[in-house]
C-alpha cells in the first residue's frame, strides 16, 4: 500500500503550501542524487518526495487526495485535478523540468537543478519554451464540455530554411560541438559543476556560415497558429490543461515547448458557483410564500417545474439534487441551491393598502399570535 504523502513531506494535514514547499525542498536537498551517488535508496527517496508534492501542492489533487485517497489521483490526462503524476514512475529528467523553479528563492535564482553538476542542465537546451494562455469558459460550456480553437503567435520552423536556419556550418570553437560550457559554482555544498548553454553558438554546438535572411540563423519564426482544445465537462476556475508539443519550438529544428491552457470561469448573470454545485436566487412575492406556489426554475440544462411550500420563510434554501456541475472525471453531479428571497412591496394603491390593513388587523387577533419575535 502506497504511504500516506503527508508522513512522506513530515507535515500535517492542515499544512500550508509554504509548510509543503519548505517540507519538500528540505527532503529535496537530503536525497538529491548528486549528493547520493549510486544511492538508489536515496533516489527512490527523492522521487517519493516529488510524488508527493505533486499532490499536495495543487489544490483540486489536494482535495481528491484527502476526500478518496491515492484511488482518487488515478484518473489521468488533466492537469491540476486529475493526478497524473507519479514520481517513482518519472525520470529525474522530468521531476527536475517540473519542480526545479521552486528552488530559485533558497538557492540564490539560479534554480535548484543549477547547483548540482552533472544533474543541473537536465532539460534539451535546444528545447523551445513553454506557452501559457487563458481560456474564458461560461457555466453551459462547463457543464457541458466544450471543443475550442485558439489561435496563439508562436514560434515555428522557418519557411525559408525549414528550421536549418541557412547553409553551411562548422563547429564552434568554443563548447566544441557539445553546445554546452562548463564553470565551478560554489554553494554551501561545497564546489561543484554547473553546465549552461555555450555563449558562442547558443546551445546548437554549430555556428552557422551564411545565416537565412528570414530568420538570422535561428531556424524559427514567430507565427499565428490555430490550436484545437477538447475541454472535459467540470472543470473549476484555474485548472490547466498541457498540450504537448504545442509550445514555441527550438532554435535550428529543435524540441517544441508545451502550450499550457488554464481555465478561467466567466461570471454567470443566473448563476453562483461553489464547488460543483450552483446557487440561485429565486425572488417571490410574499403571497406566495405563504400560501404556496408552483414556478419554473432555470437549470444548466433547461427550465424545471418547482414547487414553493406553503409558509415557506425569506433564505428558505431548496435543494435540486444532481442539477449542478459534473464532477470533473467521474459520473455524478453536484446540486443546485435555490436560495428564496419574499419580495416586500414599497409601492401599492388605496385598494391593496386597506387590504392588508384588514389582514393585519385579522392576524393580530388570532389566538396566541405575536406580530413582533425577537430571535437571538
Amino acid at each position: 500500500m502506497p504511504r500516506d504523502y503527508y508522513d512522506i513531506l513530515g507535515v500535517s494535514k492542515s499544512a500550508t503550501q509554504e509548510e509543503l514547499k519548505k517540507a519538500y525542498r528540505k527532503l529535496a536537498v537530503k536525497y538529491h542524487p548528486d549528493k547520493n551517488p549510486d544511492n538508489k535508496e536515496a533516489e527512490g527517496k527523492f522521487k517519493e518526495a516529488a510524488e508527493a508534492y505533486s499532490a499536495l501542492s495543487d489544490p483540486e489533487k489536494r482535495q481528491r487526495y484527502d476526500q478518496f485517497g491515492h484511488d482518487g489521483l488515478k484518473q489521468n490526462g488533466f492537469g491540476g485535478g486529475g493526478g497524473g503524476f507519479s514520481g517513482q514512475g518519472m525520470s529525474m529528467d522530468d521531476i527536475f523540468s517540473q519542480f526545479g523553479n521552486i528552488f530559485g528563492d533558497a538557492f540564490g535564482g539560479g534554480g535548484f537543478g543549477s547547483f548540482f553538476g552533472g544533474n543541473a542542465q537536465r532539460q534539451n537546451i535546444n528545447r523551445g519554451s513553454d506557452m501559457r494562455v487563458n481560456l474564458q469558459l461560461s457555466l453551459e460550456e462547463i457543464y457541458s464540455g466544450t471543443k475550442k480553437q485558439i489561435k496563439i503567435k508562436r514560434f515555428e520552423n522557418c519557411s525559408e530554411c525549414h528550421g536549418v536556419g541557412g547553409t553551411g556550418k562548422h563547429t564552434c570553437s568554443v563548447c566544441h560541438g557539445t553546445g554546452k560550457v562548463r564553470e565551478r559554482v560554489n554553494s554551501f555544498f561545497g564546489q561543484m559543476i554547473s553546465e549552461k548553454a555555450c555563449y558562442q553558438c547558443h546551445g546548437q554546438g554549430t555556428i552557422i556560415d551564411s545565416p537565412c535572411h528570414a530568420c538570422h540563423g535561428e531556424g524559427r519564426m514567430k507565427t499565428e497558429a490555430s490550436v484545437s482544445i477538447d475541454i472535459p465537462a467540470g472543470v473549476q476556475d484555474g485548472n490547466y490543461m498541457t498540450l504537448s508539443g504545442e509550445g514555441n519550438i527550438g532554435k535550428r529544428n529543435g524540441e517544441t515547448g508545451d502550450l499550457i491552457v488554464i481555465f478561467k470561469e466567466k461570471n454567470h448573470d443566473t448563476f453562483t458557483r461553489s464547488g460543483n454545485d450552483i446557487i440561485i436566487t429565486c425572488v417571490i412575492s410574499w403571497p406566495q410564500a405563504v400560501l404556496g406556489d408552483e414556478i419554473e426554475v432555470p437549470t444548466l440544462s433547461g427550465k424545471v417545474s418547482f414547487k414553493i411550500n406553503p409558509g415557506t420563510e425569506n433564505g428558505k434554501i431548496f435543494r435540486l439534487r444532481g442539477k449542478g456541475l459534473p464532477v470533473l472525471h467521474a459520473h455524478r453531479y453536484g446540486d443546485q441551491l435555490i436560495q428564496i428571497k419574499i419580495e416586500t412591496p414599497t409601492q401599492i394603491d388605496k385598494n391593496e393598502k386597506n387590504l392588508i390593513k384588514e389582514l393585519y388587523q385579522l392576524y393580530s387577533k388570532k389566538k396566541n399570535s405575536k406580530i413582533e419575535k425577537f430571535i437571538p
